[in-house]
């Protein structure tokens, strides 16, 4: 008798229908229990660090600074700081994951069990999805509450927080994936995600960039993610709003499309 073969990784029988929402929930319930259990981690630190930006700015330069697009500097300041908080938390949870337990030798617990390449992406996608909009609730109230930051569009702020936490979601895993070291996950982080985070306008307007550094700046989807959130607190913005969901949307699903790819090949999962 013919020997039978193993199922591959996330392509066991399928006895759920075209989506296994069991499975799906119980990753999403997984990865979004893992930054509740450190909340003091994952979201006081957020807020606590997001804080000590603003007053940082406020004491340097603020009193100095005259107004930028039309706002004063803080409030020009404050949404740039918010984004940026929930698109390093967001590429923080999903990255993690994957890499702790590559370490641990689990990974094997997640990617045996009958969950397609699109289900477990999803369901990383998920922890990431709600720690940065966590996240940016708890700073969004913060800074209503103790610097009366308005929002002047809430639907834009929402529509771009959303996808900044599911870009740098969705880059976090694919981070993951690649690596199989802290060190190696820390080397993305420090060398690719910071600079994209701290040289997209996110403390200064990129028209007062010269022109090339400019035009270099619009081709980074981080840009237009400082850009919308800033428009959707304070009305104001460098680029049309429109056009950067659009950009940000793209690189998104690119993005996705490629881990989608990885689990489904088992790229660097299968030992």
């Amino acid at each position: 008798m013919a020997e039978q073969k193993a199922p591959q990784f996330g392509m066991g029988a399928r006895r759920f229908g075209r989506m296994n929402w069991l499975g799906l929930g119980a990753l999403a319930d997984r990865e979004i229990r893992r930054f509740l259990v450190v909340w003091t981690q994952t979201l006081l630190a957020p807020l606590v660090t997001a804080g000590l930006f603003l007053a940082v700015f406020a004491l340097a330069i603020g009193p100095m600074r005259g107004e930028v697009l039309g706002v004063p500097f803080l409030a020009f300041l404050a949404p740039g700081i918010l984004m940026m908080t929930v698109i390093q938390n967001s590429f923080a949870n999903t990255s993690s994951s994957i890499v702790i337990s590559k370490v641990q030798g689990n990974i094997v617990d997640t990617l045996m069990p009958p969950l397609s390449a699109f289900e477990l992406v999803l369901g990383y996608l998920a922890g990431g999805l709600v720690r940065g909009l966590v996240v940016g609730v708890v700073i969004i109230t913060a800074m209503v509450l103790l610097l009366g930051q308005g929002v002047a569009h809430p639907l834009w702020l929402l529509a771009f927080l959303a996808l900044g936490a599911g870009f740098l979601g969705a880059l976090g895993i694919a981070a993951g994936i690649i690596s199989n070291k802290f060190d190696q996950i820390a080397a993305i982080t420090n060398f690719i995600v910071v600079p994209l985070s701290f040289l997209s306008g996110t403390f200064y307007s990129i028209a007062s960039l010269p022109p090339t550094l400019e035009a270099l700046s619009r081709l980074n989807p981080v840009f237009y993610l400082i850009d919308g959130a800033r428009y959707g607190m304070i009305g104001a913005s460098d680029a049309p709003p429109l056009l950067g969901l659009v950009v940000v949307s793209g690189a998104f699903l690119l993005v996705a499309t490629v881990c989608w790819h990885w689990f489904r090949i088992g790229y660097r999962l299968k030992p």
